[in-house]
């Protein structure tokens, strides 16, 4: 039997919140990056990050689970850690993505402002 720890418990809540935040930079990210490449703002295309995100919502939608969704709770508690996962992975193919982004606000640019990359400069 393990005991109690405190510090034990502080170090897992510091790793879920690690993965709850590139859970949620993930999704505050995907779709303006969706914008900025279908108007030729940002390339190269990160297409592991469209994979990744085809797989997280196709997992949502799917029929087919590794627990059932009628067991409620373990059902959707499954969801949610396989979809986090699925998250995490396109917070790591946004890391060019989030950089450029970064770059161009930290020059004055607000986002959806200023030349394209695909524009020469005279």
């Amino acid at each position: 039997m393990t005991r109690f720890s405190a510090g034990g418990l502080v170090e897992r809540l510091r790793r879920r919140s690690r993965v709850l935040g590139q859970m949620g930079r993930a999704l505050r990210l995907f779709l303006p990056m969706i914008r900025d490449v279908l108007l030729r703002r940002y390339r190269p295309v990160p297409w592991g990050a469209f994979l990744w995100m085809l797989v997280a919502l196709a997992y949502l939608v799917s029929p087919l689970d590794l627990i059932p969704d009628v067991l409620l709770l373990l059902g959707l508690v499954d969801d949610v850690v396989i979809v986090g996962l699925l998250l995490t992975r396109v917070d790591r193919h946004l890391a060019g993505y989030r950089a450029w982004r970064e770059g161009r606000e930290g020059a004055g640019e607000a986002p959806g402002e200023g030349r394209r990359d695909d524009e020469r400069l005279p």
